[in-house]
């Protein structure tokens, strides 16, 4: 097995977040080939699917790395935590937002036409 397969197992099978971000990427994925969405349309789903995935291993990896150098109650340590959480927060937010933008149009097509 790779050392990014080995990652990602690693990630996959010990951060519910990531789990809970890949589930709700998949369906978010699957709604991008249902409906008839334009190429450019579909490129930027699946990079900010790609980013907010990204950014939570990112995140885990700072969180484990924070661990390691200071004790979990130290106050940098925390804050480093909160502010890795709150990018990732920042790029779910963004990226549903945009999502809305993008798929809107569609769902009302199909569901009130």
């Amino acid at each position: 097995m790779s050392y990014a397969t080995k990652g990602l197992h690693h990630i996959f099978t010990h951060e519910q977040n990531f789990r809970i971000q890949c589930v709700i990427g998949f369906f978010v994925f699957l709604c991008s080939i249902l409906l008839p969405l334009g190429t450019i349309e579909r490129i930027v789903v699946v990079g900010l699917i790609l980013l907010v995935l990204i950014l939570e291993i990112c995140n885990s990896v700072v969180e484990q790395l924070a661990d390691i150098l200071k004790p979990r109650l130290n106050y940098q340590v925390k804050s480093i935590k909160d502010m890795m959480a709150a990018a990732v927060l920042i790029a779910a937010i963004g990226s549903l937002g945009i999502g809305a933008y993008i798929f809107t149009p569609y769902f009302i097509e199909v569901f009130f036409k």
